[in-house]
């Protein structure tokens, strides 16, 4: 049996997304998508989050990473990339996207660079695309011709890179060179019937395994890194968007839930849809990898982590 999973937050958040673990202050980081909102989160003793602090930026947040050697969180936010500070200060990086378009779910590779799908507000086919945010600052469209880009992990090897376009509702793994951060040979790895629900978020955990958030499916699925689905767990919120170890050792899954397009009668119906759950795994994660400026376009003033 597979262990139950609790509420760990009270809030309702529109699209709860992005769960990643921020080990410089052992904080959780998520974001409300189209709320426009960044949350720091502690973890309490029995799993439960207690917020250490939110953010409002100005449009949609798709995603949160940390940066080393900086006290900030560099942000996959509107129409492209932008550093946010701990006092709540936005420096815009770069915009890439159209204004019919925003950013949605990213994450860094072990070398530190940043990856970020970006979809069109109507959802429609063919005009997503994959962007990678280079430690010098230079942007690179690497896919394009997507849907809805969303979780994006990589090999304990770094040999491959997992990606998940969920319009089409499909997992594909890349070959991945780690060295100049280049991506080859996709294939599909998970390939979900289309009458089903769709794969959301993931994270890789510290045996190489995918666990995938499932939309509109209330669970997380656990893969082997050839596709092998090995468990399934149940959250009771159908839609599930990202997931997240955290706490002491890295054994806590959390996960995040989204309310999006539902009436006010339907959120007090549900009033634990949209929160953030937790459950107990055997388990471990790991932390989210940073990203890594390069010196010299960055600013280099000494910052103390707080």
């Amino acid at each position: 049996m597979t262990p139950a999973a609790h509420p760990g937050t009270t809030e309702q958040t529109l699209l709860g997304e992005g769960a990643r673990w921020d080990a410089r202050r052992d904080e959780l980081l998520r974001v409300d998508i189209v709320a426009g909102r960044v949350f720091r989160d502690r973890v309490s003793a029995d799993g439960s989050l207690e917020l250490v602090r939110s953010y409002d930026v100005p449009g949609t947040v798709g995603a949160i990473v940390p940066i080393d050697g900086d006290d900030g969180w560099l942000l996959a936010a509107g129409r492209g990339f932008a550093h946010l500070l701990p006092d709540g200060a936005i420096r815009v990086l770069a915009e890439v996207v159209a204004d019919d378009s925003r950013m949605n779910d990213g994450a860094c590779d072990p070398q530190g660079r940043f990856w970020a799908g970006s979809l069109a507000h109507d959802h429609r086919d063919g005009a997503g695309a994959l962007w990678r945010f280079e430690r010098d600052g230079t942007v690179t469209r690497m896919l394009d011709g997507l849907t809805i880009p969303n979780g994006i992990g990589w090999s304990l090897d770094r040999r491959t890179m997992y990606f998940i376009d969920s319009g089409p509702r499909l997992i594909r793994a890349f070959d991945f060179d780690d060295g100049v951060g280049e991506i080859s040979n996709a294939r599909v790895l998970v390939a979900v019937d289309a009458s089903a629900w769709a794969p959301d978020g993931l994270t890789v955990d510290a045996a190489g395994d995918l666990w995938v958030a499932v939309y509109d499916g209330g669970r997380v699925q656990r893969y082997a890194p050839d596709g092998t689905l090995r468990e399934e767990y149940l959250v009771p919120a159908a839609q599930t968007t990202s997931c997240a170890f955290g706490g002491p050792g890295l054994h806590r899954l959390y996960v995040t839930t989204a309310t999006e397009d539902w009436s006010d009668a339907e959120r007090l119906a549900e009033p634990t849809a949209g929160v953030v759950y937790h459950l107990d795994t055997s388990a471990t994660g790991r932390p989210a990898d940073p990203f890594r400026p390069e010196p010299g376009w960055w600013d280099e003033r000494p910052r103390n982590v707080v």
